[in-house]
């Protein structure tokens, strides 16, 4: 799988492909004729081509539309349609603007205040780069009269179905609403890459903190949220952070950003992963260990005949539904101390630490606290 993956084809960021709208609408606008491809420098240093799905222009401004290649990853916006709409103001300098499609920051933590449109530092500085670049080799300058009453440019990033694909994303739990967020550091798209899945749950724990939580409820997923909720019923949205499988940095994170007090919910089978000492839960990266839960399942007093299934057992949910058939709530006991010992290990000293492990209907099979 490895070298497979090493062979996929890499992809553009939203910032990129909205950088490269920019460039080509500025150069429409300009030069008054159709644009069919353009050519912008990545932050990483390459220069790469970008064929213009639609392009537009009047006197007075240009849209051009970009068709996001992903690449290999299997991204919300692959194949989205990403356009820029660059026109003449009246205020100097180059202005961003959001427009539809693209969401509006509502809550404080994130890189962008309250109030802008979700377009990332690096994107913001790479589009301002394209187009003064394209007005330096026009001869003109941002704060040179361009038309008869404009002394400015302005481009408004849109996505036409920015809303719903924005769905699909954490934006609503964010605060980022009506959109997508333009993104990208580098400009280009891993396949497969971990970075922006860490970074969008690293941004959850910003919100969280931002506004003024202290107690943090951490899940895998949608499921593990829903099954928490029903434990802190008082506590807001955005107190509730979906870390995946990243457990480990999920938790140095929140300790080195100041939370008091985490309570970590999960089924078995990311919990035993974790309890047996692995930061990463993800299945290319750790696997259950059932040696491991047998060790739990003796110290728990399970007899010989039990704990030689569980030897044998396929999957951590398989010894769960053992140990509950059993009435054996010790084992269950016992893996939260294990998770929760392991946890105040990655954390700093004075972090209060909660641990539930649920079953499959949400209920709670085991708790430490």
């Amino acid at each position: 799988m490895t070298g497979q993956r090493e062979n996929m084809r890499h992809g553009f960021t939203t910032g990129a492909c909205a950088t490269a709208a920019s460039k080509a609408a500025l150069l429409a606008l300009l030069h008054q004729e159709l644009v069919a491809q353009v050519e912008i420098l990545l932050p990483r240093g390459e220069r790469v081509a970008f064929a213009i799905h639609r392009c537009t222009f009047t006197q007075e401004e240009a849209t051009v539309t970009i068709i996001k290649d992903a690449g290999d990853d299997p991204d919300v916006t692959h194949l989205a349609e990403i356009g820029s709409r660059v026109f003449f103001t009246k205020e100097p300098g180059i202005s961003i603007r959001g427009g539809v499609g693209v969401g509006r920051v509502t809550k404080a933590g994130l890189p962008i205040p309250p109030g802008e449109p979700a377009i990332n530092p690096v994107p913001r500085k790479m589009i301002t780069a394209v187009l003064q670049e394209v007005l330096d080799e026009a001869g003109l300058t941002s704060t040179r009269v361009l038309t008869n009453a404009a002394t400015g440019i302005a481009a408004e990033i849109f996505v036409p179905r920015g809303e719903e694909l924005a769905r699909k994303t954490f934006n609503p739990r964010l605060g980022i609403v009506g959109g997508i967020s333009i993104l990208g550091t580098t400009g280009i798209v891993v396949p497969y890459s971990t970075a922006a899945w860490w970074a969008s749950i690293e941004q959850g724990i910003d919100v969280a903190i931002a506004q003024g939580h202290r107690h943090l409820v951490l899940s895998v997923g949608a499921r593990g949220e829903q099954n928490a909720r029903a434990f802190f019923p008082d506590l807001p949205e955005d107190a509730f952070v979906q870390i995946g499988p990243f457990f480990g940095d999920a938790l140095r994170c929140c300790a080195a950003k100041g939370i008091a007090k985490i309570s970590l919910v999960a089924m078995i089978g990311k919990l035993a992963k974790f309890a047996a000492g692995n930061e990463s839960v993800h299945s290319t990266v750790s696997s259950q260990d059932f040696a491991f839960l047998r060790e739990i399942a003796e110290a728990a007093g399970v007899g010989p005949q039990e704990l030689a299934k569980i030897t044998t057992a396929n999957t951590a949910q398989e010894v769960a539904e053992l140990m509950d058939a059993m009435g054996n709530a010790e084992f269950f006991r016992l893996l939260c101390v294990k998770a929760a010992t392991f946890a105040q290990s990655l954390v700093k000293p004075g972090c209060e630490m909660r641990i539930i492990l649920t079953g499959r209907s949400g209920e709670a099979l085991g708790q430490w606290s």
